[in-house]
């Protein structure tokens, strides 16, 4: 499907300040934060566009005037031609108007008022999201569908948890989707969505597009998962519709000879599967029974991740949860906490993670941000084997890196960490500043360098990161928890807190339960900063501990 952008031009000053900061980004969908200039920038074309259209509705309506007027006078001259232009005026006018006002005429509706459209929009198309961002983002729903388990209708309609400004998806939204997916080889998600396009189109919505173009793209998407009677059943109705289709007939004829040969091949299978199971024992059926409940252990990451973000598998017993504590915290009468201690509780027992609440506030949030915003770039991973930074899928965030260099305040939120952890910052990385995009997220990973990446961090001479700090500078409406999926453990975002954990124990060793995950983000806007904390300038902060584990 083509997607014709028709944006207008004027305004140009309006939309210089908008197109500047575009037009140093790129991957609008890795980042919620940097799409909001998008949203400006079309409210001034849309602006205008209404100029446009009062500009050629006020040319429209001088062209009318002059029809209704010139349309009465030639019925009335037309009766009697001859007795009518015997009025020397009415010869005149006939005259004047055919020498002289038809060609007035014709200059106003030939009046160009494109020429400033064209040049400016071709100035705008460079600052537009790509054919990238469109894939980005679409993909991004398909993620969100997978992970929170939502059906392509509740996608379609909007119904999802939280939102605030909901938004239908038309037909060929639809069928875009399952596009971008048959192009990626995924049929599952192909057939959800041209299967959700084709429900929509059979009750009845407006569309320009055509009933038999979205089931010959489902009916192959079924056939290549296997279920070779729907999609039969689907050509069927393909052929119905389009009794010409150049496809329709030879896939129909080739369906029926493959569900011959599936049906045969059933009947000689038969015996041969009464016979195995008739061979089952008993105790087979038992040791099978005693995998079943030690099934849960042996679940995937990735699924385990999954159901966390859901809310899902979470392993704090009511036993172990009673051992989690909330508390007014100085980190032993620090100077700058004992008039004001900070508010902590415990957020999980192994690893320990605590949050600190109300330990940020709006406003130095709104500078973060503000600060950030201009530098967002898409965010990296460091290549394990070259070292080298580069994008990949699995993250999908633009993040910037502020110093005490960028604004006072940085220097600030720095100390305040340190009083609360005990912890150099001296040593430690800059304030990274993330903020997710469409279904934005961040697979499981290990912040620290694990033994196989002994040059990890070799460049900043610094050791290994010893811990984490991270603040949640937004609430998130649905999804975007930070989730453990080695320990069962998921962390929420909650506006104006901070989460801290050590990644490696005092012994110096990786503490692997730490390996975590930022959920995609299903509805709303995030944005956290971290502080990674380094090894070096610690030894008397926290001494090394003697067992490995220790």
């Amino acid at each position: 499907m083509l997607w014709i952008r028709m944006e207008l031009p004027a305004y140009c000053l309006l939309l210089l300040s908008c197109l500047q900061s575009l037009s140093a980004h790129a991957d609008f969908f890795t980042s919620t934060g940097q799409m909001t200039d998008l949203l400006y920038t079309e409210k001034d074309l849309v602006t205008s566009l209404k100029d446009y259209i009062r500009a050629e509705e006020s040319k429209l309506e001088q062209i009318k005037r002059w029809a209704e007027k010139l349309d009465s006078l030639t019925v009335t001259a037309t009766q009697d031609p001859e007795g009518f232009l015997g009025h020397p005026v009415n010869a005149f006018k006939l005259v004047k108007r055919l020498n002289t006002e038809w060609g007035d005429l014709e200059s106003l509706v030939l009046r160009d008022t494109t020429g400033g459209f064209i040049s400016n929009l071709t100035i705008q198309r460079q600052h537009f999201p790509t054919d990238e961002d469109q894939t980005g983002a679409a993909k991004a729903l398909i993620r969100l569908q997978d992970t929170y388990r939502l059906d392509a209708n509740t996608i379609s309609t909007g119904d999802l948890p939280g939102v605030k400004y909901k938004s239908r998806m038309t037909a060929e939204d639809c069928f875009e989707l399952g596009k971008i997916a048959y192009s990626d080889a995924d049929y599952y998600h192909t057939e959800l969505w041209m299967a959700q396009a084709l429900k929509q189109l059979d009750e009845g919505e407006d569309s320009t597009l055509d009933k038999v173009t979205v089931i010959d793209y489902l009916s192959y998407a079924i056939y290549q998962q296997g279920e070779m009677e729907r999609a039969m059943d689907y050509t069927k109705r393909l052929i119905e519709l389009d009794p010409e289709h150049p496809r329709g007939k030879s896939n129909l004829k080739y369906f029926e000879i493959q569900l011959e040969k599936q049906k045969k091949a059933a009947e000689e299978e038969a015996p041969k599967q009464k016979e195995r199971e008739k061979r089952e024992t008993t105790d087979k059926k038992k040791k099978k029974k005693t995998k079943a409940k030690k099934a849960f252990s042996l679940i995937p990451e990735r699924e385990k991740y999954e159901m966390l973000c859901r809310g899902e598998g979470i392993k704090l017993t009511p036993r172990r949860q009673s051992r989690l504590f909330c508390r007014y915290y100085d980190n032993n009468r620090n100077p700058n906490l004992l008039l004001a201690p900070m508010k902590q509780q415990d957020e999980w027992d192994r690893p320990y993670i605590v949050r600190y609440l109300d330990v940020i506030t709006d406003a130095e949030i709104e500078k973060i941000k503000e600060l950030a915003k201009p530098r967002l770039r898409r965010a990296t991973i460091s290549n394990p084997i070259t070292g080298v930074l580069e994008t990949a899928s699995y993250r999908i965030s633009k993040s910037a890196w502020l110093t005490g260099y960028d604004d006072p305040m940085i220097e600030t939120i720095n100390q305040r960490i340190e009083d609360l952890t005990g912890l150099e910052m001296d040593t430690a990385e800059e304030l990274q500043v993330a903020n997710y995009g469409v279904g934005g997220q961040y697979e499981p990973h290990f912040d620290f360098g694990r033994k196989d990446e002994p040059d990890a961090f070799k460049e900043l001479g610094t050791g290994n990161r010893i811990a984490t700090w991270l603040f949640y500078m937004s609430d998130v409406s649905a999804g975007g928890a930070t989730v453990f999926p080695d320990v069962g453990a998921a962390v929420w975002p909650q506006k104006g807190t901070a989460v801290f954990w050590y990644n490696l124990f005092a012994s110096g060793e990786g503490d692997y339960s730490t390996r975590h995950a930022a959920c995609p983000v299903l509805v709303g806007n995030k944005w956290v900063s971290n502080k990674w904390i380094h090894e070096r300038g610690q030894e008397w902060r926290r001494p090394c501990g003697l067992s490995e584990a220790e």
